[in-house]
C-alpha cells in the first residue's frame, strides 16, 4: 500500500523540486541567499521535494 501511495505521488515532488530549484536560483542569483538550507539552492529544493513528496503519499494513504 505505502510503494502504491509513493509511485502515484511522485509527480508532486518531481514537480515541487523543479518549482523550488527555479524559484530559489533565481533569488539566488539577486543576492538573496538568506533561508537556504546551508546556503544552497540545491540542498533546499531536494528538501522540499521530499517533503511535499512524503506529505502527499501519507495524505493518498489516509483516503
Amino acid at each position: 500500500m505505502i510503494a502504491q501511495a509513493i509511485n502515484a505521488t511522485a509527480g508532486i515532488g518531481i514537480g515541487v523540486f523543479l518549482g523550488c530549484l527555479i524559484g530559489f536560483g533565481i533569488r539566488a542569483r539577486s543576492g538573496k541567499r538568506e533561508g537556504l538550507v546551508m546556503g544552497s539552492v540545491w540542498k533546499t529544493a531536494v528538501l522540499a521535494g521530499m517533503l511535499a513528496w512524503s506529505v502527499a503519499a501519507l495524505g493518498s494513504m489516509a483516503f
